[in-house]
């Protein structure tokens, strides 16, 4: 979701913090939820300015400390399963993954997917 203009901000706060309305006033008059302007009032008693704070970054990933290991195990069989993979790494690195952690994994390092293990012959005999 995209942060709400600096302009729009510094004018909710400052009509409720020049008195000119209250908090429920300025959220219906500025189209915001109340929980919103409390917050941006908040900053800016803290800290004297009520623009959006930067992006925090997001979880790490956890398989970031084993991208060697996995391009090493990429390169000496090509063919291995992600379960297969995930094991490798679990062993020597300590990391424990599931399937899906080690397919986005390989999707952000370009590495190819094993998606599963080959089909076996179907039932049905062709003449």
């Amino acid at each position: 979701m995209k942060a709400y203009s600096i302009d729009l901000r510094e004018r909710a706060v400052s009509s409720v913090a020049n008195d000119e309305c209250n908090i429920p006033e300025a959220a219906r008059r500025f189209t915001v939820s109340e929980a919103s302007l409390e917050r941006w009032l908040a900053q800016y008693r803290a800290t004297q300015s009520c623009a959006p704070r930067p992006h925090a970054g997001g979880v790490p990933r956890a398989l970031a400390a084993a991208e060697a290991e996995i391009r090493a195990a990429i390169q000496e069989q090509p063919d291995a399963t992600l379960q297969e993979l995930c094991d490798r790494v679990a062993t020597t690195c300590k990391i424990k993954s599931d399937a899906s952690m080690m397919c986005r994994e390989l999707v952000r390092l370009n590495l190819p997917l094993k998606k599963r293990r080959s089909m076996p012959v179907s039932g049905i005999r062709r003449k």
